[in-house]
């Protein structure tokens, strides 16, 4: 076991602060020790400063995308804090379907992990429009900063354990099964959703149109109060009028700060002028 001294975590932890805006507090030392302990293994690396070294001397930036993946807990399942997905159907939906002229209609999942939300909020938005879909652009885009979990989200392959929690249209309308163990979302369902690497601590985002809908649940939890707060000025210019920001039922807004509306928990609207 390869252990870690105060200063390289330290060293560490600020170039993924950096990097990534996840903040890294002490106690987690152990933890990034021994989901590191493999990869510095592997390179025959005899010490966590060697290790640093290599990150940020590797100019492809594979080392540092190793990195995150090994420290990030991508844990997502589907419907999970589903009175979110209640609320999108009944509520912002229905405003949007009335409000959205020329029928493009922009959905974000950001932090989509293995690709549980963005295919919920895919079917969610078909099961809604029905036949009226086909009028409709309605595809959903999803990004993480994980290559690992982005590769799982776009092979689309899922546990029968893990979709029973759906409802039983759902798993006969937009699965096929593979096996008796897995089945895979349908084509249909697959193409609406777009998959991208993304990191959310871009100095600026690249999109041309803004978003009427934003959800980043259970993502802000790594980062401290600054960048949050960073972030969510981010995502409030990247929201449409009268669109909607949904986050985790662990995190808050500050409302004092935040520019955003609070609606319910978990879920702000940016007004309409």
């Amino acid at each position: 076991m390869i252990s870690i001294t105060k200063k390289e975590f330290q060293q560490l932890a600020a170039f993924i602060k950096k990097n990534y805006g996840i903040h890294l507090k002490e106690e987690k030392e152990a933890l990034v020790t021994g989901r590191l302990q493999n990869v510095l293994v592997q390179n025959n690396f005899s010490s966590f400063s060697e290790y640093y070294d290599y990150i940020v001397s590797d100019r492809s930036g594979d080392a540092a995308v190793t990195l995150i993946d090994k420290i990030t807990t991508n844990h997502t399942f589907f419907m999970r804090e589903a009175d979110h997905f209640l609320y999108l159907k009944n509520h912002v939906l229905p405003y949007l379907k009335y409000t959205v002229y020329d029928k493009d209609l922009r959905i974000w999942s950001a932090g989509c992990s293995s690709g549980e939300e963005p295919y919920t909020l895919a079917m969610l938005v078909d099961e809604f429009f029905g036949k009226e879909k086909m009028w409709w652009d309605a595809k959903i885009l999803a990004t993480d900063i994980s290559n690992e979990v982005l590769d799982i989200a776009k092979a689309a392959v899922y546990n029968t354990d893990r979709i029973s929690v759906l409802p039983p249209e759902w798993r006969l309308n937009y699965f096929k099964k593979i096996d008796s163990e897995n089945s895979i979302v349908t084509e249909r369902v697959r193409d609406e959703v777009i998959f991208r690497k993304f990191n959310l601590m871009e100095r600026n985002f690249p999109f041309k149109r803004k978003f009427h809908t934003i959800f980043c649940r259970n993502v802000m939890i790594y980062f401290d109060s600054e960048t949050k707060k960073d972030l969510v000025n981010k995502f409030y210019d990247m929201t449409e009028p009268g669109g909607y920001l949904f986050i985790g039922h662990s995190e808050s807004l500050n409302r004092e700060e935040s520019r955003y509306k609070y609606i319910m928990p978990a879920v702000y609207r940016k007004e309409l002028p």
